[in-house]
Parts: C-alpha cells; sequence; structure tokens
C-alpha cells in the first residue's frame, strides 16, 4: 500500500524535516529574532536560552527525516513525530496563530502516514 500521494508525503515530510531540523543546529536560514513583547517570543527566547532544546528537538527532526526519506523505520519514526508535530501545532494554535497553517500541514501528513501504517501500530492495542 505505497500510493504514489503516499510516497510524495513522506518525501516531502522526510525533506521538511532535515532542513528544518538542521537550521535548528547550524541556523543556516535566516530567520527573524522571536519579539520579546509577545508571549511566544517568551516562550522561545526561554527555550534557546537552555542551549540544548534546539539542537536536541533539531537533531531528533534530522534523523526522523532521513529515516522517512530512505523509508527505513518509517512506523517508529512518525512515532517519534507525533509528539513533536503536535507540540508544534499547539504552540502555533495558542501562542502564533500566523504559522499555523504549517502546523497543521505537519500535523495532517503525519497522521496521512500513521494512517497509512496503521497495521503496523494495531498490536500496541490489544
Amino acid at each position: 500500500m505505497n500510493s504514489l500521494f503516499t510516497k510524495i508525503v513522506r518525501i516531502v515530510l522526510g525533506l521538511a524535516l532535515v532542513i528544518f531540523g538542521a537550521n535548528m543546529i547550524h541556523h543556516f536560514i535566516p530567520m527573524d529574532q522571536p519579539d520579546m513583547n509577545t508571549e511566544a517570543g517568551k516562550f522561545m527566547y526561554s527555550l534557546g536560552a537552555t542551549g540544548y532544546i534546539f539542537p536536541v528537538v533539531g537533531f531528533f527532526e534530522v534523523i526522523i527525516g532521513i529515516m522517512l526519506l530512505l523509508k527505513k523505520w518509517v512506523a517508529f519514526a512518525l512515532i517519534l513525530l507525533a509528539p513533536i508535530s503536535i507540540n508544534i501545532l499547539l504552540f502555533h494554535l495558542f501562542l502564533d496563530i500566523p504559522g499555523l497553517s504549517i502546523a497543521l500541514v505537519i500535523v495532517v501528513f503525519n497522521g496521512i502516514l500513521i494512517f497509512k501504517h496503521w497495521p503496523q501500530y494495531k498490536p500496541l492495542f490489544y
């Protein structure tokens, strides 16, 4: 059951994770500094101030993206991605509405791929 549609979804999601995950580590895509007058800016600044959150999440995003691109352990990669994608969605839903569309795309793509691999998850629910 590897339709062209799910293959495209897997590759697009994998590429996005590799690119944006690597950017969390090496900062090669110019981004504006968060506005410290907003709750979203304060939250992002506090996460960045820890010194480890963004590199760790970026590392996991790169690894998950590579697994999706190479089609290795895809069901496992999708489960690892689920809490990350849900947190991206919740951040944009509650703190940064303008970025909500990208967050929805990530969650929907993750959901489509989880649905496609559902038979592999069934043993978890017996």
